[in-house]
């Protein structure tokens, strides 16, 4: 898929926020196979980093701060990949934090945090792009059209009870990415968004360390693995680029079959080693 993608990504430019480590750096790797990324991330030395790592691979690629819950961050780093290349094409609005506690001693400083940078986040950040692209399509006629893909989760639909603000951040998250590709249709720009289940990131492996966190997130796992930056990114490659021309509004859930699942499945055990009891 990635592949196909790829061949129809060739002189688009492309802002990955929390592009930096994780799903975004997963997702900037596989829009840099053709397309100029821009790496936007509260963190810029991280981004500077990843961005200096495509680059010497051969892509073009730059990084710029942003803290997605300003205004201000969201239009400079849009503006900054219009200075660097010319014009904005995709936007993947990716950036996301998450904070867990019991329910009934979760703060309100965290709810709102975790709201404010996945929720409003990829409301400014899109807005800001998609204000762009309207642009673009008025003094540019014959161009293509733009393409967001915003970043939910399996948990938009499946509650935790100690993550209740990205619980309700990302259940947001779909529906504004159906109300953005409402809206911006008329100007020729598609809106979808990509779900992940249990993907190997740096939150994850800290928690799949434990021989019985990593078995518990393996037995809601059909497909019996924990999933790859990678993979989500060329789904998100995918849905930015013409192969998927006729797809907005839609959440394409990227879980190992987790969704699809109302039981758990059984986890192969290691053999005990030689000599133990």
């Amino acid at each position: 898929m990635a592949a196909l993608a790829s061949q129809r990504l060739l002189g688009k430019v492309a802002v990955v926020t929390g592009g930096a480590r994780g799903i975004g750096y997963g997702c900037a790797r596989s829009l840099c196979r053709e397309a100029q990324v821009l790496l936007a991330d509260y963190d810029l030395g991280a981004a500077q980093r990843s961005a200096a790592e495509l680059t010497t691979a051969g892509h073009s690629a730059a990084a710029v701060k942003c803290d997605v819950r300003l205004k201000a961050d969201c239009d400079a780093a849009v503006a900054a990949a219009v200075a660097e290349w010319g014009k904005l094409d995709i936007m993947v609005a990716n950036a996301g934090i998450v904070k867990a506690a019991p329910f009934l001693d979760m703060s309100e400083e965290d709810f709102d945090d975790v709201v404010a940078v996945n929720l409003k986040g990829v409301f400014l950040s899109c807005q800001a792009a998609a204000r762009q692209m309207v642009a673009h399509r008025q003094s540019d006629p014959a161009w293509s059209g733009g393409a967001i893909v915003t970043m939910s989760s399996v948990n938009a639909v499946m509650a935790i009870p100690s993550i209740a603000g990205y619980n309700a951040s990302k259940g947001g998250v779909n529906g504004l990415t159906r109300c953005m590709a409402l809206a911006l249709a008329p100007h020729g720009i598609r809106v979808n968004s990509v779900g992940p289940g249990s993907i190997n990131t740096d939150v994850l492996a800290a928690v799949a360390s434990d021989p019985a966190a990593r078995g518990r997130i393996l037995s809601r796992t059909p497909l019996g693995r924990i999933g790859e930056a990678d993979e989500v990114g060329a789904v998100v490659a995918f849905l930015a680029s013409e192969a998927a021309s006729y797809m907005s509004g839609q959440v394409v859930y990227v879980d190992g079959g987790r969704l699809a699942l109302n039981y758990t499945v059984p986890v192969p055990q290691p053999e005990p080693a030689e000599g133990s009891s």
